[in-house]
């Protein structure tokens, strides 16, 4: 999957606070874009503990809990917090493309 780039949305359509999930076969798994304060951040959406989706948890700073089991997960690492979750989530290179939010699966951030 590394190196699959795709559109997730238009800027206009992911305003701070929000996320976005996209789930599409070439993907391999959901993937979920974080608006946070106008830094956009993108991670597998499914939580390692718990197999729920990370979009429907909470975002505090730059990370992200978990709806289920209160794992939190770094958007810039993906490293949980702590248990119950114990691996980390895969990160995305995200950027904007011509008013377009594009995700490179598999690659990670620039550090």
């Amino acid at each position: 999957m590394a190196g699959v780039r795709w559109v997730a949305c238009s800027v206009a359509e992911l305003p701070p606070g929000e996320v976005v999930r996209v789930d599409r076969p070439e993907l391999g798994a959901p993937v979920s874009v974080f608006n946070v304060d106008g830094e956009l951040f993108a991670i597998d959406d499914t939580c390692t503990h718990a197999e729920e989706s990370l979009a429907d948890g909470w975002v505090e700073d730059c990370a992200v809990e978990c709806p289920r089991h209160a794992s939190a997960f770094d958007l810039r690492t993906g490293e949980p917090s702590g248990p119950p979750a114990i691996r980390p989530v895969r990160t995305h290179r995200v950027e904007v493309v011509d008013g377009d939010v594009v995700v490179e699966v598999g690659t990670p951030p620039a550090p």
